[in-house]
């Protein structure tokens, strides 16, 4: 198998891959919270390309947190070989509010 650098052109897909992201919360009851996630491996979609599933929860912030479980969009190649994600989706109800998170993850590696 061929190793494949972070900087390396990839046509198609990668088939081992996971996406990265660092992103805040929308705003809801006065407050923020911030996002750090890795995504499963790619899960194949009928039309030959994939998406990723992710689930966790935002930073312990202003005296609580959320959790989350939701699945990417499609893969949208950026260029140079890589591909990223679109996500929104929205955090569970605690203390009374929940938040909406949505964004592009990380790139990479492959077109599909």
């Amino acid at each position: 198998m061929a190793k494949v650098g972070k900087d390396d052109f990839v046509k198609g897909l990668v088939p081992h891959h996971n996406h990265g992201s660092v992103d805040y919360t929308g705003l809801s009851a006065g407050h923020v919270h911030q996002c750090l996630d890795v995504t499963s491996p790619p899960i194949p979609t009928q039309d030959g390309g994939h998406i990723h599933y992710t689930e966790g929860y935002v930073l312990f912030e202003n005296g609580h947190n959320h959790h989350y479980k939701a699945y990417s969009g499609p893969a949208i190649p950026v260029g140079n070989g890589m591909h990223v994600h679109y996500y929104d989706f929205y955090t569970t109800e605690d203390d009374g509010h929940r938040h909406r998170i949505k964004g592009v993850d990380h790139p990479a590696p492959g077109t599909k």
